[in-house]
């Protein structure tokens, strides 16, 4: 058999991005329907987007619009954010006038074992090391904004308590935009009378704020200072809920977040429009970048490509049921991206460990290993059919795969009614991605029968059991007693009609993630509820999710460092 090839070896990530021949953003903007007075540089290679620019572009004809997924993560990652910048590159070079929207990366992954998530080869988004550090202090406004109104929670506390906080059931914690384990769980107000009311407390990463949900779902001023305002920090004694506007700390906090509402304009390597906005967890949050960036994407030009965290499961579901509720927005297409090390990791045979080289045998030819997890990717099919959209399969090629593994994926894939593409984006740019380019034209032709996974007048039961069985494909749910009382408290204070989030492992289509391939037959555990009134919904914890990681024993920030001329090194 075969393999398929491309130039051996590939420059690093960071030296593709360094030799990179930026446009003036202007230039980019231009046949995009951005005016040079939307756009307020930062520095020579980035932008903020005015929000006016929503209210200019609304008349426009609306772009196709796509959505990019993948299935069941493995710690190999799969390749999202190239693939949606790879088919945004093919796009353009066939002559469309399309742009990419994608999360901002957090720096906490860029430090720790992750890396950055600027894409990779020859599609990434540019400049590399600008989106992957700082940006334009959006992820800085959003720590800000949420350690003030944490900050206002342990004053009033300090300040008689006037709204009658029981303090243990304070659950705003302060957050960070560093992995750091030892901050997981603190002793808050210790020291003399007067440093505060000592109680327990602790640090998520930035990324897992609520702030950062509702930066990413506000359609423009207003909708961000309301949303804000309605943040429940804590109980009172007598069980009701006190707010962010209770404390008076909302107007701040929107005045904090105001500049941060702006979308970033950037661009791709070969020239074309970048949106690049906010970047909320995908495993306890949305998993998506901001609604206001895909607003204002979807008048740019003929297509919006845009990315979804983790597999179909997770990102691409709240996706449906959350973010499209919000912008009014419906998908055309579903870009489902695949490797062939991927769906031999979801066959069980072997073990894939961060940062360690694969096991020797996992590169061999094996047909017969991709079959054995190719179960994963049918269910992923499933699930983007069950929304009502067309799915397209992008094999996101690595050097050394075989022809004939590439074709048992594509057996699997249209035996489970999708199209089937390779894409050859990170090696060649979008030239590599043109097959996939003709898979999403013939995909977006179709008609679509856009629908929700639940109806937002269920119970939230019933939501949450719609979201495990017919996503999931759990058998039923089992509520604790603490989860069950929860439920029916969020329904008596009037939150019954929210959309439902389910916190559970990336790593399985189930809640359990030594569970690979497609698990049937199991039960989802809730054990906890919460409520994030100002983003809109509830969510259901099903697992044990870490919201502030820890570094690995050799993380990335070892290695990243600057060399004589002020350059950076050692970023990926």
């Amino acid at each position: 058999m075969t393999t398929t090839s491309a130039p051996q070896p590939l420059p690093s990530d960071l030296d593709i991005a360094r030799a990179a021949q930026l446009r003036p953003l202007e230039e980019v903007a231009a046949g995009t329907g951005l005016r040079p007075d939307h756009l307020e540089p930062y520095g020579r290679s980035v932008a903020k987007i005015s929000l006016a620019a929503a209210r200019d572009l609304a008349d426009r004809p609306q772009a196709t619009y796509v959505l990019v997924t993948a299935i069941t993560p493995t710690p190999l990652g799969e390749g999202k954010t190239t693939t949606a910048v790879g088919l945004t590159q093919g796009l353009v070079a066939r002559g469309y006038r399309a742009t990419v929207a994608l999360r901002q990366p957090s720096m906490g992954p860029t430090f720790g074992i992750k890396g950055g998530a600027a894409g990779g080869g020859y599609s990434q988004v540019v400049p590399m090391e600008t989106m992957n550090l700082h940006l334009t202090g959006d992820f800085h406004a959003v720590t800000a904004a949420h350690n003030l109104l944490a900050a206002m929670v342990d004053n009033h506390l300090h300040h008689g308590n006037e709204l009658g906080i029981d303090p243990h059931s304070v659950a705003w914690r302060r957050v960070l935009d560093v992995n750091d384990r030892a901050l997981r769980n603190v002793v808050v107000g210790l020291g003399a009378r007067m440093d505060g009311v000592p109680r327990q407390g602790g640090f998520d990463i930035t990324a897992a704020s609520e702030v950062m949900v509702i930066l990413s779902l506000a359609t423009d001023l207003s909708d961000l200072r309301a949303r804000l305002g309605r943040i429940v920090v804590a109980y009172s004694f007598e069980g009701e809920p006190i707010t962010a506007e209770q404390l008076k700390a909302a107007g701040s906090m929107a005045v904090i977040l105001k500049d941060a509402l702006a979308p970033n304009l950037l661009q791709t390597l070969e020239g074309g429009p970048a949106l690049v906005h906010t970047g909320p967890f995908g495993n306890i949050a949305t998993g998506n970048s901001s609604v206001i960036a895909d607003l204002i994407g979807s008048r740019m030009g003929d297509y919006l490509v845009t990315e979804a965290g983790f597999g179909s499961d997770m990102g691409a579901e709240r996706f449906f049921d959350v973010k499209c509720r919000v912008s009014g927005l419906r998908p055309d297409v579903a870009v489902l991206v695949a490797t062939v090390r991927a769906l031999k990791a979801h066959s069980g045979r072997f073990t894939v460990t961060p940062g360690k080289p694969l096991p020797p045998e996992m590169l061999a030819e094996n047909p017969d290993d991709v079959r054995a997890g190719a179960a994963n990717l049918a269910h992923h099919i499933e699930i983007l059919r069950s929304f009502g959209v067309s799915p397209v399969v992008a094999m996101n090629a690595f050097p050394g795969d075989h022809d004939s593994e590439h074709d048992v994926v594509r057996e699997i894939a249209e035996a489970a009614g999708a199209r089937f593409a390779i894409s050859r984006h990170v090696a060649f740019g979008g030239k590599g991605a043109m097959p996939l380019v003709e898979a999403v034209e013939e995909a977006a032709a179709e008609p679509t029968d856009f629908r929700y996974a639940y109806d937002l007048d269920e119970s939230l039961v019933d939501k949450i059991t719609d979201v495990a069985r017919d996503v999931y494909g759990a058998t039923g749910i089992d509520l604790s007693p603490a989860a069950k009382r929860g439920l029916e408290q969020f329904e008596a204070l009037g939150y019954g009609e929210f959309p439902v989030i389910i916190a559970k492992t990336h790593l399985s289509i189930s809640s359990d993630p030594t569970l690979l391939g497609a698990p049937r037959g199991w039960r989802m555990p809730v054990r906890e509820v919460r409520v994030a009134a100002g983003a809109g919904y509830v969510y259901a914890i099903a697992g044990d999710m870490r919201t502030m990681p820890g570094l690995a024993k050799h993380p990335a920030a070892e290695r990243i460092d600057l060399d004589a001329d002020g350059n950076i090194t050692g970023l990926s």
